[in-house]
């Protein structure tokens, strides 16, 4: 196996909504989420993870949190099938227990006794009594670190009888916040909604102008138990600056990157050694322009001043940052030379 990620890392990441509604609230009416004693927009973690895992698939990733066929299921439900397919390969298995070979005599004689029978096997090792549940989790952990990207990311908990174990994700974001204050669009249009040869009717809830930030961090310690590698975290920066303008749906369209910035911290340093880097920008409407009319990242005045002089100051031998990696859309002001 590849050896894992060696350095703990914070990053921001800074997309704009333009005209669209970024993250329905199904409790709202699937209006906007907003935090409506500062008029902000908000974003949870789960709805950009959905959007990179639906891209890292286009990239012929394998996924674990996807549908299972044409089905959505709980991840137990989706752990079961693929240990279900695990069994039925001879060849897989084979790879999977090539250096413990106990292992392998365990799982074969079982598929012996159950007559290759996947569903019969799965009962079996699945039972609370299973005497060899360390031949389990040595495959979960298999499944974990080399098959499904998602995890090796964002981690998952199973409550599988015989492969109960949480994994906790290196890579970790919390919900994203406007930098501005948004203001919804007054529109009463209606929007059809066909399911299955029926038909409800809901309102076409959308905002103006949103930039959203997020914050995140990368940790190396984690990484050691999902195996998340320095291929995998290449993989997460190039999705999540792709994922957003990549996989458009009619609520969704009209949202564009705009900074990417991750501090990676030399050995000896820990994920929030600045606190939340969203902290170290500021935005404003420019000269003369009210909050509400904001339409356009143009509208407003983006300074990352202060994150600048962090970085500055904080780079070097004997410092705290080792590298900083900056992706950046056109028309974003972002210093790179440190």
């Amino acid at each position: 196996m590849t050896e894992t990620i060696k350095n703990n890392s914070d990053f921001l990441f800074i997309y704009e909504a333009i005209n669209c509604n970024p993250n329905g609230d199904p409790d709202q009416e699937n209006k906007p989420r907003m935090d409506y004693d500062t008029k902000t927009n908000l974003v949870t973690d789960v709805r950009v993870k959905r959007f990179l895992r639906d891209y890292l698939k286009t990239e012929r990733q394998e996924i674990f949190v996807d549908m299972e066929g044409n089905s959505k299921v709980s991840p137990d439900t989706k752990l079961k099938a693929v240990i279900a397919r695990s069994i039925e390969d001879e060849n897989f298995l084979k790879t999977v227990f090539k250096n413990k070979p106990d292992y392998l005599a365990v799982y074969e004689k079982i598929l012996e006794e159950k007559k290759n029978n996947p569903e019969n096997v799965l009962k079996e090792i699945t039972k609370k009594d299973f005497k060899h549940k360390e031949a389990n989790y040595y495959l979960l952990e298999y499944l974990v670190k080399e098959r499904f990207i998602d995890i090796r990311m964002f981690g998952s908990a199973f409550a599988v009888a015989g492969f109960t174990k949480a994994y906790t994700g290196p890579i970790q974001m919390n919900w994203g916040y406007s930098l501005n204050k948004v203001e919804l669009i007054d529109s009463n249009s209606i929007v059809t909604i066909m399911n299955d040869d029926a038909s409800t009717f809901g309102k076409d809830y959308r905002l103006y102008y949103s930039l959203l930030a997020f914050n995140g961090t990368v940790n190396r310690n984690a990484a050691e138990t999902t195996g998340l590698k320095d291929t995998d975290l290449a993989e997460f920066r190039k999705g999540l600056w792709n994922c957003i303008s990549a996989m458009p749906t009619r609520s969704k369209l009209n949202q564009y990157p705009k900074l990417y910035v991750e501090i990676v911290y030399n050995e000896g340093y820990h994920n929030g050694y600045f606190g939340d880097l969203r902290n170290y920008v500021t935005v404003k409407p420019v000269d003369g322009l009210e909050d509400k009319k904001v339409r356009s990242f143009s509208d407003l005045v983006f300074d990352t001043t202060k994150l600048e002089g962090i970085i500055r100051e904080n780079k070097g031998e004997g410092k705290a940052i080792k590298e900083i990696i900056i992706k950046k859309a056109a028309d974003v002001d972002f210093n790179e030379v440190y």
